[in-house]
Parts: C-alpha cells; sequence; structure tokens
C-alpha cells in the first residue's frame, strides 16, 4: 500500500514544452501549433533560468523530472540532456517525456534514451482510423504501433500508452476493441480515461456526439476487466501498472500524494511546502513569446482552510490512498479537520476506517465523496 515518502525532502520538476504540430480539439492544455521555428536554444536558456530561480524556493532534492506538453519529442535529444545535466537534478531516478506517434522528428527513441530519459509515454489515444480522425490526431495506426514497438526496443525503464474512451460516435465495442489492440502491446504501464469536453476547446465549443453516460460506464466497467485480467493493477483512477510499484509513475504519484514540484516552462505550474509550513502555488506566463521575454511567476498562498479539499482530490484518486498520518505531513493540519465529513464518510462504507482510500463502493462516488470536504 502507499504509505509515507521515503524521503521528506523528495520533490518533483516539471518541465513544460508547450508546442505541438496541431492542437487537438479536445485539448485544454497550454499549447500551440508550430507556425515557424520554436526558437528551441533559446527556450533551454530560459528553462535552466527558470529552474535556478525556482530552486530557492525550496530545500527539498528533486527525484523525478517530467517532461510534458505540447510535445516534447519536437525538441532535439540534445536539449533534454542539457537540462538533465543541471546539478540539482543528479539525484533524480525517473525522467519521462511525453511523445506522440508522428511526431519524433528530432531523433530516434534510442536517442532520447542516450540524452537521460530512462521513462516514455506515449500519446495513442486511440487505435481506430475513424476516432483517430474525429479526435484530430496526426498519426495513422500503424505508425502508433511502430512508435511503441520502437520505444520497447530503446531500453527504457517504462513504457506508458494513453488511450482515451467515450470517443465520438464510439460503441461499447469500438472501445473494447481499442482496448485489446493496446494490451496486447505489453507495455509496462497503460493511462486509460475517458474523454471530458473542457470548455476552452474546439470540442467545447462544438460538442461531438458521445456515448450516453451509462454506456460510457459500461465501458469503464469492461475496461477494467480486461486490464485486470490481462495483469495490469489499477493503482489511480486512470493508471495501471504491471507488477506494480517497480512501473508506477513515481512523478505522478507525487502528485496525487499531495506532494512538492516545481514547474518551469511556459504556463507551468508548481506546488512548494515553505519552511513555515505554507504551502504556495505557481503558475508561469502561458504565451510561450513572453515567457522566454520576461519569465514572470504569480504565487498564491494556498488558504488553510482550502487544504482538506485540496488534499482529498488528490490522494482519493489513488487506490490505496495515504496512511492517516499523511494529512498532518502533507498539509500541517490535524486529521481532525477532516470531520465530520471523513467519519460519516466511513460510516457510509465510503473511506476506509484505517486509512485515506475510497473502499470499492466509495470509488464509484469519487466526485460526490471529494465534494464532502469543501
Amino acid at each position: 500500500m502507499a504509505s509515507l515518502p521515503t524521503s521528506p525532502n523528495s520533490i518533483g520538476l516539471y518541465v513544460h514544452i508547450p508546442w505541438c504540430v496541431r492542437k487537438c480539439p479536445y485539448c485544454d492544455f497550454n499549447s500551440h501549433e508550430l507556425n515557424g521555428p520554436i526558437g528551441e536554444s533559446e527556450y533551454v536558456t530560459c528553462l535552466l533560468r527558470d529552474l535556478n530561480s525556482e530552486l530557492a524556493r525550496t530545500n527539498g532534492t528533486i527525484n523525478t523530472v517530467y517532461f510534458g506538453g505540447g510535445t516534447p519529442s519536437l525538441f532535439r535529444p540534445d536539449s533534454f540532456a542539457k537540462i538533465l545535466e543541471h546539478p540539482a537534478l543528479q539525484n533524480v531516478v525517473e525522467v519521462t517525456m511525453e511523445a506522440n506517434p508522428g511526431a519524433l522528428e528530432c531523433g530516434s527513441f534510442a536517442d532520447y534514451r542516450r540524452a537521460g530519459i530512462n521513462r516514455v509515454s506515449i500519446g495513442v489515444q486511440s487505435l481506430n482510423p475513424k476516432s483517430l480522425r474525429k479526435l484530430g490526431r496526426i498519426h495513422s495506426i500503424d505508425e502508433a504501433g511502430v512508435a511503441v514497438e520502437q520505444a520497447k526496443k530503446a531500453g527504457f525503464d517504462s513504457v506508458n500508452v494513453d488511450m482515451m474512451f467515450g470517443l465520438p460516435d464510439q460503441s461499447i465495442d469500438m472501445a473494447m476493441c481499442d482496448l485489446d489492440q493496446l494490451v496486447a502491446f505489453e507495455t509496462e504501464h497503460i493511462s486509460w480515461y475517458q474523454l471530458t469536453i473542457e470548455p476552452n476547446t474546439v470540442f467545447g465549443k462544438r460538442p461531438p456526439t458521445v456515448a450516453s453516460d451509462d454506456d460510457r460506464a459500461d465501458m469503464s466497467d469492461a475496461g477494467l476487466e480486461r486490464l485486470a485480467a490481462a495483469g495490469y493493477r489499477q493503482y489511480e483512477v486512470s493508471a495501471f501498472a504491471i507488477n506494480t510499484g517497480e512501473f508506477e509513475c513515481r512523478h505522478n504519484v507525487n502528485y496525487w500524494q499531495f506532494g512538492d514540484y516545481l514547474g518551469i516552462g511556459a504556463g507551468a505550474h508548481g506546488k512548494v511546502t515553505q519552511q513555515n509550513g505554507t504551502i504556495v502555488r505557481t503558475q508561469k506566463t502561458r504565451r510561450p513569446e513572453d515567457y522566454m521575454g520576461d519569465q514572470k511567476t504569480l504565487a498564491r498562498d494556498i488558504d488553510r482552510d482550502e487544504l482538506p479539499v485540496e488534499f482529498m482530490m488528490n490522494v482519493l484518486r489513488l487506490n490505496d490512498g495515504v496512511d492517516n498520518r499523511h494529512f498532518n505531513y502533507r498539509t500541517g493540519l490535524s486529521l481532525q479537520k477532516l470531520e465530520p465529513a471523513l467519519s460519516q464518510s466511513r460510516e457510509e462504507n465510503l473511506i476506509d476506517p484505517n486509512r485515506i482510500s475510497l473502499t470499492n463502493f466509495g470509488r464509484n462516488h469519487l466526485n460526490s465523496v471529494v465534494e464532502r470536504f469543501l
């Protein structure tokens, strides 16, 4: 079971690379379509300057790095190597890079592995040609398969593949066919999650036709059964790993355990606990050109009254949750601060009586349980 972190000083580093070849209609991340040269070297220089500035906020040791986007694999392998050579990153044990099939234009997976990346997350999203077109994806099914096989051969410690369900005009049979093909890749990790329609997206403005709530619930139930039968253990709402503990995404587990992390790059977010116990959230300038021109960081103290719901919103996503002591460890508050919602949820068999984790019954009511702690 998930427990207190082995090192109280362990933190993560999120690095945002905001460019992509094409903005997907469902994407609400800070990503920008390429309209010319990226200015890659200049951006890397800005990232390193940003990192030096952020390090002043913490005495923590960075143990994980996550390059997200956008499409980080649009950057050259030597750009990642330059970042990872920073003295503050010498204790890192996990380095993840997001990649899209068809967007490995600057090097092979083997090149990225030699640069210091040891975990890769490939955004496949579907293995149905019609679904790919409706999602605005630029790759084909064949390119997805080739990318996964190349990643497996490159020597990464772990390969993750992202896939969504509840897609436009997707039936339950289509969703299960997608998942069966994904399982056949035999990667160490799978992220399988439901498409959500976000307001500030193309889909938000022109919503596609998607399956009913009941059908999507059936997709979820059937998918969970198939993943379990294939040997994948669900350790978080949308994360599944073979031999959990060895192939869990450590960087994301730190998020879900309400751990600290620095965020650098255009639009990146961070969360840092100060020595006085105050927890600060940070956000960088969103537009890449503004970020490279005059880096600005917005910093906001999290109000103590907001901490219970922020904490529960994260840790209840983990199947094993956390030890009861973890609330005080991460927030500085007494467990009593979660009352009476915690006791009530335990009485109703929604939360485990001995730790902060949802019961099997409670997992079906995650959002409503979290709302109790507002």
